[in-house]
């Protein structure tokens, strides 16, 4: 076969060249962006907008591939172009495959070691993150006496751990003791398990691979102190700074008609200021002012009290209650951003009251304090609006999960997620 700028021959070498390229990056992306993960399941509108943000990054990389790397592709656009359907048929092919081409010989194998409360909602867990995963049984600890899980789902052998699990084909085995004094934990066992290729977690380590976030009821200092993550590191600090600053100020050009629509309503709409001022506490506990478009009334708090907002506050106006849904009137924050207050992903900065009240009710929640604020932010995206303690606890073990592994790919996660959060309009108030 004969192209017009010579042999297929003479094609492949160099085409295979460029196609290995693309292949390579594929993989970082794919790693990064945890389309590719398996222990890990997330939503399927959650893995289409992870898939979509790798287009984005892959699509212009595989043309630059092809268009900046050394050697002659005869019919270069027609080979651009196909190289790029490639690429798209694969990344959408496999999220098809993870959520709507399910094979039960796909499916990951978990044993989880205890019977009691923390087993059982290990379990529920797994049941509604992954439906590939199954849950071959239950194994007892020696100091658990009150089972919290079925009694058919628990597995009574007199087999060590290692040849039970050996056995059923586990892949996983997740430690969730209730009780865990002296003898409880048959560590020699779990390592041979470990030696085998079976996958060990504690529980810290499951929900945060499941979920997305640290659990504070089965997390404790030393997991946090001695476990990976939480680097901060001046190199990531310079490229979350550029990185804020260059998208901070395309988001202001971009988004500035909308900004100059809003500021004019809410002067037809109400009387009072345009911008609404309020302390916050940022990096390592510092304060700064944070600046909203006005979408309450003036006199919002007018007994002095500082409240959180609740569904149908009376207190917003009119023109407020739709910036507030489309998170309009968090844009000038944008500004914050710029001055180095606050970074476009991170922990929402929240006011001195709160923070104070909430430092003395739950543990670690002043670790949030160690990255700066954001704009939006992996709890954001995860969570719903908080105006209660328990609320914000929850929100916290999100936060927690982005102090410890914060990157630049997570960061592209959570503001293209942010996008579906803004159209959707979830969990405004």
């Amino acid at each position: 076969m004969v192209w017009q700028g010579g042999r297929i021959g003479d094609l492949l070498p160099v085409a295979g060249t460029h196609a290995l390229s693309v292949a390579a990056g594929m993989i970082v992306l794919g790693t990064a962006s945890g389309i590719y993960q398996g222990a890990a399941r997330p939503t399927a509108g959650q893995s289409l907008g992870r898939a979509a943000l790798m287009l984005a990054l892959a699509l212009p990389l595989t043309y630059l591939v092809f268009k900046l790397l050394p050697g002659e592709v005869p019919h270069l656009p027609m080979v651009q172009g196909v190289a790029m359907l490639g690429v798209a048929a694969v990344v959408l092919r496999r999220v098809v495959l993870r959520h709507w081409g399910h094979q039960a010989g796909a499916r990951t194998r978990v044993l989880v070691f205890g019977t009691g409360s923390a087993a059982e909602t290990v379990g529920h867990t797994l049941r509604a993150s992954d439906p590939d995963v199954e849950i071959v049984g239950y194994v007892p600890g020696p100091n658990e006496r009150e089972p919290a899980v079925p009694d058919a789902a628990i597995l009574r052998s007199a087999d060590s751990l290692t040849r039970s699990a050996s056995a059923l084909g586990v892949d996983e085995i997740v430690v969730a003791l209730t009780e865990r004094r002296a003898g409880s934990m048959p560590l020699r066992e779990l390592l041979d398990c470990k030696l085998v290729g079976i996958k060990v977690y504690d529980l810290a380590t499951h929900f945060e691979k499941r979920l997305g976030q640290i659990r504070l009821d089965y997390v404790n200092a030393g997991w946090l102190i001695f476990g990976d993550g939480f680097n901060q590191g001046a190199l990531r600090t310079a490229i979350k700074r550029l990185f804020d600053v260059v998208f901070a100020s395309l988001l202001i050009v971009l988004t500035a008609p909308i900004m100059l629509l809003a500021a004019l309503l809410i002067k037809l709409d109400s009387r009072g200021p345009l911008l609404y001022r309020q302390e916050r506490v940022g990096l390592n506990g510092g304060p700064f002012m944070v600046a909203k478009f006005r979408s309450m009334r003036t006199d919002a708090e007018g007994d002095g009290k500082p409240r959180w907002a609740t569904t149908d506050d009376d207190r917003v106006t009119r023109v407020g209650r739709v910036i507030r849904k489309l998170r309009i009137d968090e844009l000038p924050q944008l500004f914050n951003v710029l001055r180095g207050e606050m970074s476009l992903v991170g922990p929402r900065p929240e006011r001195p009251y709160f923070v104070d009240q909430l430092t003395r009710d739950i543990p670690y929640f002043a670790v949030r304090h160690s990255v700066k604020p954001g704009v939006t932010g992996w709890a954001q995206v995860r969570y719903q609006y908080g105006a209660t303690v328990e609320d914000s606890q929850e929100k916290l073990q999100y936060d927690l999960y982005y102090v410890k592994n914060h990157s630049l790919f997570l960061d592209l996660v959570v503001l293209f997620e942010t996008v579906g959060v803004v159209l959707t309009g979830k969990g405004a108030r």
